[in-house]
Order: structure tokens, then sequence, then C-alpha cells
């Protein structure tokens, strides 16, 4: 059974809970280039299980996703109460051809994205952290609570990937 976006975002937010989002988000791109440091290309393009992504495919996403909450945080900064559409993964992952996406590639694409989105956010003042949108499936969603929502999904994939890494060797 699939998740309802209420379990989505109560599981997201359950794993940033308690810790700085903004250091999270800081610090996701330097885990992930620990992680898959010295990994063979064809160890991280290797899906584990059908269905499920390879550990590519998740670099891929994560970089990709980038682009959309970069996109999110700056529409909802510039027209308060703003429709977000949902992010279809599973489209996206086809049509970005996330299986031939290079893993290295994709890890620098998240990084330097996510240098520019902290960048971003950091300029910011009070009253803007409090603008919000309406997402078609999650509903309202400020600033600050998205930016909570990216570093709980940030910690899902590192939880992924380091699950996936330590079955290989293991």
């Amino acid at each position: 059974m699939q998740e309802t976006a209420q379990q989505y975002t109560k599981r997201l937010l359950g794993y940033s809970k308690g810790k700085d989002p903004l250091r999270v988000q800081l610090e996701t791109p330097k885990v992930l280039a620990q992680l898959v440091h010295g990994v063979p290309k064809r160890v991280l393009m290797k899906r584990h299980r059908a269905g499920k992504w390879s550990v590519g495919e998740i670099l891929a996403h994560l970089a990709e996703a980038e682009l959309v909450y970069g996109w999110r945080l700056r529409i909802m900064v510039s027209r308060n109460r703003i429709h977000i559409q949902a992010m279809d993964q599973d489209a996206w992952a086809r049509i970005g051809r996330y299986r031939k996406t290079d893993p290295d590639r994709a890890l620098e694409m998240f990084t330097v994205l996510r240098e520019n989105n902290l960048h971003y956010l950091k300029s910011l003042s009070r009253s803007e952290w409090n603008r919000y949108g309406m997402h078609e499936e999650r509903g309202k969603e400020t600033l600050r609570h998205f930016v909570s929502l990216t570093a709980g999904h940030d910690l899902n994939h590192t939880m992924q990937i380091q699950g996936m890494l330590r079955r290989r060797r293991g």
C-alpha cells in the first residue's frame, strides 16, 4: 500500500525533528560524497530490488528534486500563497533517464544547486520565512515547514543509500 501525502510528510518530518534543517541540508552533499567515494559506477547503478532505484538513480533524483526545491522556494517568496504543483517522481525518473545518469555528475549537480539554494535561504528576511504555498497534495506549507521537509527528504535518501551500500559490503 502506497503511503498518503500526510503519512509521507509525517515520516520525513520525523527524520528531521530536533535537527537544524539548514545544517542537515548543508551536510548532505558531503555525506553523500563520502558514501559513494570509491564505489564502482557499476555498483552505484545496480538495482538491488525490482522496481526500486539504484544509488545512482537516487542521486539523479536528488539533483532534479533540488531544481524543484529551488523553484518552490523562490515562487513562495515572490508570490505568497501560490499554488504548488506536485512532482511525479516516477515520470521525472523516466523522462530524466535516471538509469543512464552518471552518478558523479548527478552528485555534482545536486551539490551546486544545494549551495545556491542555501545561499538564497540565508538571504531571506524573517517575514519571508513565513510565506507559504498551497501544495496540491499536502496543503499549506510555509517556507519554514518546506525547509524541514526537505531536510527529512535528504535524511530519507541518505539512509536508503547507506543501507544499500551496507548490504553490498555485507
